[in-house]
Parts: structure tokens; sequence; C-alpha cells
């Protein structure tokens, strides 16, 4: 059976047509549920009537992507079929066709008194995003429309202009991920193949001093994109933005969170059994989904945080990160006092690892506190790069491992490899409903909350929210 449907957009007659077809036609080639092969044919084509700028149906329906296709040619039950059926005619599967030029971004831009402020713009994708010429062309690119970013130290740090030491040319978009769908690439593959899928982009130079996932568009060599997006796992979760919504909540500190869970059980053969756990940074990006993930794998977490130090104080939302931590499964909440500069090369092995989000001073004193044999990672350097006190005794006495992180220059494979593990069986789900969801004018604020140390939890850039609309933000 061949499916060729042309769907007319908010035409409810048709819609309904469509409905019934498609179900009885399931019913007319359904097999037993022991053999799920044939119920539909493994070919579809599938139309969808774009809408000209006149707000007019166009004469030729343009082709869905083959991704979108090919879920409807091997749905095999009616409530997949009515599912697809009614996304398309909802509109919920996105197509990648650009009504303008013009995007918005918040952008960084020097002041004539030296300053760095960050503000929403209208920007030409032709002047700022064009394509390389190709004498200079590197590597091929991919157009992407951004639905979803997310908000991490990099890009606060990137906010505060050359002075944050991140980015070197201004102005600039910062975001150092994305999420949303490929609306062309250069390679010369063909565009429909391509068209409207899902992708996901973190690391390399994203965000950095390539223009970022806080605007509605980026261009990026293909070697960086992972499509389709690993969350996009089930036919029932096929709409684009919520499965670009739910990647970015995880983004690069969801990503490097796992990875460092990750060598810490393989380079470091950590076990529950093993003993404590310590995760410092504990209520920010990295260390929250660290002390879910950990948790969900057994092990007891021993979270340690700055902003929990004082936890009889009632008068501020203190009493929220400790209560928060619990959630996220910490058997223990400690202030970051316990890691204080100390002389002694060594002290009293209490940990049997760690994994570290701050580097400087605590990382120094944290390996002077870990078991024979035990491993710690690091992948962060928020409290500092200097690690002025350290010895060697831990290492040639106690036999510890320094294990390192790096998320960004990673290979695409490691990476899927992450991506996929974070999208089923190291899903966290606390996190996921904990999650604070800005549009682009909430961005300022939020960045600098980050800067000075008041923010917890993950915070999702949604370039579809209206100014003002955000989520409870209690975890703030």
């Amino acid at each position: 059976m061949l499916l060729s449907l042309s769907l007319a957009k908010n035409h409810s007659a048709t819609n309904k047509s469509i409905l019934l077809y498609l179900s009885s036609s399931f019913s007319r080639n359904k097999v037993n549920s022991s053999s799920r092969t044939s119920a539909v044919t493994t070919t579809a084509a599938v139309s969808l009537f774009s809408s000209s700028s006149g707000g007019s149906s166009s004469s030729s329906p343009t082709p869905l992507s083959l991704r979108h296709s090919h879920l409807l040619s091997t749905a095999t039950t009616t409530s997949e079929l009515f599912s697809l059926s009614s996304l398309m005619t909802a509109g919920m599967i996105k197509r990648s066709t650009m009504s303008s030029d013009n995007y918005q971004a918040w952008r960084v831009e020097e002041q004539e008194d030296g300053s760095f402020i960050g503000n929403e713009k209208s920007l030409s994708i032709k002047d700022t995003l064009p394509i390389p010429p190709n004498e200079n062309q590197e590597s091929n690119t991919v157009l992407i429309k951004v639905t979803h970013s997310s908000l991490n130290y990099k890009d606060a740090l990137s906010s505060l202009g050359k002075k944050g030491g991140v980015t070197r040319n201004f102005p600039h978009t910062p975001g150092i991920d994305a999420a949303g769908y490929i609306v062309s690439s250069t390679d010369g593959v063909d565009s429909s193949e391509l068209e409207g899928q899902s992708v996901l982009v973190t690391g390399y130079d994203l965000g950095m001093n390539t223009d970022g996932g806080f605007g509605e568009y980026i261009r990026v060599p293909k070697e960086w994109i992972i499509t389709p997006n690993p969350f996009e796992l089930k036919i029932g979760n096929i709409d684009s933005d919520e499965v670009n919504r739910t990647s970015m909540i995880y983004g690069t500190a969801g990503l490097t969170a796992a990875l460092s869970v990750e060598k810490l059980l393989m380079a470091g053969n950590a076990k529950p059994t093993d003993g404590k756990i310590l995760v410092t940074g504990s209520t920010g990006n990295v260390g929250s989904i660290t002390v879910e993930l950990l948790s969900n794998l057994g092990f007891d977490v021993i979270a340690i945080s700055g902003k929990v130090a004082d936890v009889e104080d009632t008068t501020t939302n203190t009493n929220n990160k400790l209560d928060f931590l619990m959630e996220l499964g910490a058997k223990e909440v400690l202030g970051r006092e316990v890691l204080v500069s100390n002389k002694r090369p060594l002290l009293k092995p209490l940990y049997a690892h760690a994994i570290d989000t701050v580097g400087g001073t605590p990382l120094v004193e944290i390996l002077k506190q870990i078991k024979n044999g035990g491993s710690v990672t690091t992948c962060g350097n928020a409290a500092g790069i200097q690690m002025d006190s350290l010895t060697v005794l831990p290492f040639i006495l106690r036999g510890i491992n320094l294990l390192g992180i790096d998320s960004v220059q990673i290979s695409l494979n490691e990476k899927l490899n992450i991506w996929k593990k974070l999208a089923s069986t190291w899903k966290c789900n606390i996190i996921e409903e904990s999650v604070i969801d800005i549009g682009r004018n909430d961005i300022d604020s939020y960045l600098k909350l980050m800067l000075s140390g008041q923010s917890a939890g993950k915070i999702v850039l949604d370039h579809n929210l209206t100014p003002t609309t955000t989520n409870d933000n209690s975890k703030l």
C-alpha cells in the first residue's frame, strides 16, 4: 500500500478524512502482533501544503523530510497512525523553510565606553550567517533553525565581553548549546533529505567565537552536528520542539556530568559498594545532574555547595536548595567550608571517589581525602585553575587517579554514546521536572544570577516564549 497524501493545513474536513483513511487503511492491513512488518508498507509519500508569504496555499506540495515519511511508513498500530496524522495536521512536525532573512538574537556588543551589553537584536542571516566562500571553507556548513538553547557558565563569561576570557570577537551571540532543525546544507546533498531533521549541537566553538544558540539561527560545520536528535526515540515524542527542549534540559552540562560518571565507572572502576562519593558545585548545572545520575545508579552521594552552608537560615531560599539536593538523591549535604585550604599534604580518607566541577583549592583538598585506589574526575575551574598546595603524596601513597573531562572537542561518536544514555537509561526525571524555561528577554538577568552564584538547576532558553513568560523559579 502506498500512502500519498496532501494535507491542507487548518482544513478540518481534510484532517478528518485523513484520520479516517489512515484508520481504515490500517484495519485492512493489520497483521498478527508477532509479525509487525506489513501493517503499513515501507513506502510512504507524505506532503504538506506550504503557505506562501501572502497566506495562500502553494500550488504544489512540499515533501516532508524522509525521516518523518519513514516514521509514518513504519507505524504499526492505529494509535501510532492517529498520533502521526494529528501531529501533521496540527503543524507540530516542523518544516524548515524560512519566511524571512531576518531573525532575532540576544547579542553582546561593545559600547563606546568600552563596556559590553547584551540585548535582543534583529539580524540578517545573509549578513551575520553567510555561506563561507569556497576558498576559505574548511568544511561544509549547515544552517539550523534553533528552537531551544540552555544557559551555561561559559555563556555568562561570554556576556562579560573580552574580560570574560572566552570570546575574542564582538558583536557576538553566545549560546554553547543549540537544538532545532536543519534548514539547508552546503555539501551538495539533496536538501529534502536533511530539511526538517531534528539536530543537536554542543561544544566545539559554538557560542565562543561562532554565533551560538541565543540566536534563532546558527550556521555550523556539518561535523559538529548530531542528527537526528538522540532524544527523538519514540513515535509518541515526535514533536520537534519537545524533543529539542528535552535535549537542552541536559545540554553541555548534562553531557559533562554524564561523561564524568562514565569515566569514573570505566577508568576509575567505581562501584556503589566502594563507599561515599563526593560531588562539588552540586547546585550548579553540572553538579545537580551529577547528583541525580549517581543516585539513580545506586551511589551514596555527598553533595558540596556553598549555597547551603547555613542550612538553618530560614530567611532566604537556602532551604530550597538543600531540599532540592536531597530530592535529587543526596544522602548528605555539606557546605564548601569542609574543603578550605589545609597545609597538610594528606587528610583522613573519607570518600571512595569524587566528581569535582569547580577546580582550584577544593579539588586539592578532595584529593587529600580520597581512599586508597579511589578516583576523582575534574571538569571545571570556577574556583580557579591553580593547584598550588598539591603534592604527589595522594598519588604515590594512596594510588588515587585524577581523571580529566573534556566535553568540547571529543568525537561525535563519543558524544552520541552519552546522549543516547541520557535519553534512556540515564534519564534524570527530577532535573527534567525542575527546569526553568525563559525567553530571550530574560537572558541577561539569569546570566547575572549565574555569575553571582545565585542560580541553581537547569535553565532552558525557548525562542518561542513571549516576553516575561517563564515557569516556576522557586529553585533559584
